[in-house]
């Protein structure tokens, strides 16, 4: 069985054939699920995604329906010589319901297994391995997590949660690319990066270092002075104290601004930390 929950399309495949549910409340249910595989997800829990707090009078009778429809499909795939193993996937467990795979066989979490280890090869200074890791869990991706399902409340904490998660990723496998020298092949991914996150400090440092290696230097500036006038133009504060000082690092052209020069372990963003 592999389950995809994060991406362009949410899939739960059964030997290969998809059995995801077209209907959207069960689609909700699913993809809450999944996201806790071996774990209860409480029948409380379950309502609030479906209906938030506007419960009707019959909803746990309707959400018993949406689990049998759910069964009788995993039923369906897993074939008629498996009598009951729909319910040892889909289990019913006291006050809430267990989706019973393994954890690698849901996508999202061999995405975070492979950020988690990437993360730890980065603080541990293992540029090529934090690199692979990073860009392995981020090709898990294929899109916004959850696209094709209804979200209610729950499962709109969970999507903000992977959202948050992968911005975390890609600026880490960006920092550890301007290690290993590749700022030129990162402009094109950071212009886009600073344009969707505008007041977002740490990918436009990383746009700043990346110019300023590529011989762009006026450049640089120009995107501190652009990040700066909607920091202070929208919040009415100045950036951080770090990117100021990355600035000024930039304008008397210090050194440690070079790739051989630059620290082995940290973020773009804390290169000039207090």
């Amino acid at each position: 069985m592999r389950i995809s929950d994060s991406g362009t399309r949410s899939v739960l495949e059964v030997d290969g054939e998809s059995i995801m549910p077209s209907a959207g409340k069960p689609r909700q249910i699913l993809a809450l699920l999944a996201l806790y595989p071996g774990r209860v997800v409480p029948v409380p829990t379950l309502m609030e995604e479906i209906w938030g707090q506007d419960l009707p009078n019959s909803a746990l009778t309707t959400l018993q329906t949406y689990i049998l429809q759910l069964r009788r499909r995993l039923g369906t795939a897993m074939g008629p010589g498996r009598p009951g193993a729909a319910k040892e996937v889909l289990t019913t467990r006291h006050g809430g319901y267990l989706l019973q795979v393994p954890q690698e066989a849901v996508d999202v979490h061999a995405y975070e297994n492979l950020v988690a280890r990437g993360l730890a090869a980065f603080e541990g200074g293992d540029d090529e391995g934090a690199a692979a890791r990073l860009r392995a869990g981020l090709a898990q991706w294929q899109g916004p997590a959850l696209v094709d399902v209804r979200v209610g409340p729950v499962l709109a904490i969970e999507v903000m949660r992977l959202e948050e998660s992968r911005l975390v990723a890609v600026e880490r496998r960006i920092d550890v690319d301007l290690r290993l020298g590749r700022h030129t092949e990162l402009l094109a991914e950071l212009t886009e990066l600073t344009a969707r996150h505008a007041q977002h400090e740490g990918l436009h440092s990383q746009l700043m270092v990346a110019l300023y290696r590529s011989g762009r230097q006026g450049a640089a500036l120009d995107a501190y002075r652009r990040l700066r006038g909607r920091l202070i133009g929208e919040l009415g504060v100045e950036p951080s104290p770090q990117l100021q000082r990355l600035h000024q690092a930039m304008l008397t052209v210090d050194p440690a601004l070079d790739v051989v020069a630059g620290p082995r372990r940290g973020s773009t963003f804390d290169l000039y930390a207090a």
